[in-house]
């Protein structure tokens, strides 16, 4: 299901805490930098904070600029963004600034907790998600019922770690301070876990007074049939690959990347690439690798339109030449519609092959967009 962009938000020190153990907050940024904070806030659609951030700093989460508010209200949308928190007990003080200043609020707990947080009284929609928290379910619920696009989450570490590792952050924004806390006991941004394979990437680096903010993105491709944020992104290369190609009326325009398990790209292509016109995408890409290459066993083939079943000009189709390769996970953003093969079903040769197929519909219309002559 189609989810908010997650936006991860977090300043550490030198050694990777998050705060000290004293009974003041310990600051971090430097006066520039909750400036940029501020900006980034006021981009965002909502706000997230675990129950142990409200508890521990009581935090306010506010737009405070009154310039970017004022340019919130003018584009249509609230002065603040939405506030989340997160607890499965439903425990929390309803005295705590989270409740009583900005705009709305939601709370997301168990069943158990909203009767205990309705109990209190909290200033908030509860929204129980069952007998346990789960992060997809919320997820989808901020995208499809409060129309979220953008999620800024600014802790704490344990909610960071979730998300993290659960392959549903898109970005994590982390900022560095030239300071030691050295503390055992002290909070630290990411526990241990099952963490996305691989080196990130690496988006941004800028020194903001005497912190460094750092920008990253994970790029290791999911395992399984639950889709992960490295998902999108390379599927969104993909639909970006599709626009490449040069118009035809007798063929669909399509993407594809290779990417292997640690989230190294292998290969992209796209349909007519190098002035072939029966060429398709997956094709193209897969023919720039060496056939032995052993990271093919591992990879994942984005693809903007499902891997074709049969085809006229060439021996093999792509779904046979993807499981020849060795390949056995693929995600696409569109079924094959029947405008040149009846029944195209590549998806299901796919997987009686044994491969895994995964369909991201939110980006079908990306697809599309460089086809749509062909489906008038």
């Amino acid at each position: 299901m189609p989810h908010p962009y997650v936006l991860l938000s977090a300043a550490v020190s030198l050694d990777g805490y998050l705060d000290d153990t004293g009974p003041e907050r310990l600051l971090l940024s430097s006066p520039a930098d909750f400036d940029r904070v501020d900006e980034v806030r006021a981009s965002a659609d909502a706000i997230l904070v675990g129950a142990g951030t409200i508890r521990a700093d009581n935090p306010r989460l506010l737009v405070n600029s009154p310039e970017r508010r004022a340019a919130r209200t003018a584009a249509g949308r609230p002065a603040y963004p939405l506030k989340v928190t997160v607890s499965g007990t439903g425990d929390l003080d309803p005295d705590a600034a989270f409740w009583h200043t900005g705009g709305e609020k939601i709370l997301y707990t168990t069943g158990e907790g909203a009767e205990r947080a309705r109990a209190l009284g909290l200033a908030a929609d509860v929204v129980p998600l069952g007998a346990e928290l789960d992060w997809r379910r919320l997820l989808t619920h901020l995208h499809d019922v409060r129309g979220v696009r953008r999620l800024m989450v600014e802790g704490g570490g344990l909610i960071h770690t979730q998300l993290l590792t659960q392959g549903l952050a898109d970005e994590i924004q982390l900022v560095l301070a030239p300071l030691f806390v050295g503390d055992p006991a002290a909070p630290r941004l990411f526990g241990p876990g099952g963490y996305p394979s691989g080196r990130l990437r690496l988006l941004e680096t800028r020194r903001i007074e005497d912190v460094v903010l750092m920008r990253y993105e994970p790029t290791a491709p999911g395992t399984g049939p639950l889709p992960v944020a490295a998902d999108r992104h390379w599927l969104a290369v993909a639909c970006e690959l599709a626009q490449r190609c040069p118009p035809a009326d007798t063929a669909f325009s399509v993407g594809a990347v290779v990417v292997a398990a640690d989230g190294a790209e292998l290969a992209r292509g796209h349909s007519r690439e190098g002035g072939d016109p029966v060429v398709h995408a997956e094709e193209a890409a897969l023919a720039k690798l060496d056939p032995a290459d052993p990271r093919l066993a591992g990879a994942t083939v984005y693809s903007s339109l499902e891997p074709c079943a049969r085809r006229a000009s060439r021996p093999a189709p792509c779904a046979r030449l993807i499981l020849d390769a060795g390949v056995r996970r693929v995600v696409t953003a569109w079924r094959e519609p029947d405008t040149f093969v009846a029944g195209a079903d590549g998806g299901g040769v796919l997987a009686a092959g044994g491969a895994q197929v995964v369909v991201l519909p939110e980006y079908e219309e990306r697809a599309k967009a460089p086809n749509r002559h062909l489906l008038r």
